[in-house]
């Protein structure tokens, strides 16, 4: 059994229902291999992802009085995205609580990104029915505080990268390996050239500065060019 007590001190909230905390906790795999005893955390990381999404929406629009809609909706997803709650999922060790099937278990489960990000947000909505809205927006600006100054005071870059490794990975289940196919230039003034794949398959290059620079640009291309029948 998860310890539910040394979760909830992590997370700063004393349930009064403990059951919707440890009702988060239950992956899919489990309830297969453990049919008739319990249900999966999905149909709270369903509604953990609106509560999520309605509060950090609400916060942007409150403290970013002159910005457009787009700008704020790009803030949003960029704060509310798979790779970003797995983060911090991982920041509060939320993987080490989770009940997982065997299969599931010996895979790396409790390291996987989308059971994290999804665990979180079942985690959030089981705090917005056991404590309220209230207690629903504290934990989650408390939880994303970093996130929202970086946010408020410089606005977020498009993470290409992380966005594609989190696309190829669902689609796929591999992850998307970059190599520098050529260097340019004197070494003040350096200019890289990389190309992202998965298998033997090219999915995009880029050009750069620096090889973080081309990696991104490369992400980008491969983003913006990629079929969704894609076969690597």
């Amino acid at each position: 059994m998860a310890d539910l007590a040394a979760l909830q001190k992590t997370l700063g909230i004393s349930f009064k229902d403990p059951s919707l905390l440890e009702q988060a906790l239950v992956h899919t795999s489990y309830v297969n291999e453990n049919p008739g005893t319990t249900t999966s955390n999905e149909r709270l990381e369903f509604l953990g992802d609106a509560v999520l999404g309605f509060i950090i929406a609400e916060e942007l629009y409150q403290r970013l009085p002159q910005s457009s809609e787009g700008e704020m909706t790009e803030l949003r997803s960029s704060l509310v995205r798979g790779d970003a709650l797995s983060r911090m999922a991982k920041a509060i060790s939320l993987g080490n609580y989770l009940y997982l099937g065997k299969g599931e278990e010996v895979s790396g489960g409790r390291r996987k990104p989308a059971n994290l990000a999804g665990a979180l947000e079942s985690v959030i909505a089981a705090i917005f029915l056991d404590q309220g809205s209230s207690g629903a927006r504290a934990f989650i600006l408390r939880l994303m505080d970093k996130e929202l100054k970086k946010a408020l005071s410089q606005g977020i870059e498009p993470d290409y990268k992380s966005q594609l490794q989190e696309l190829i990975q669902a689609r796929h289940q591999q992850t998307p390996t970059y190599q520098v196919i050529e260097e340019m230039g004197p070494d003040h003034d350096r200019r890289f050239t990389v190309e992202v794949r998965v298998g033997d398959a090219i999915l995009g290059r880029g050009s750069g500065k620096s090889k973080k620079l081309a990696e991104a640009e490369a992400a980008r291309s491969a983003l913006d060019q990629l079929p969704t029948d894609f076969t690597p």
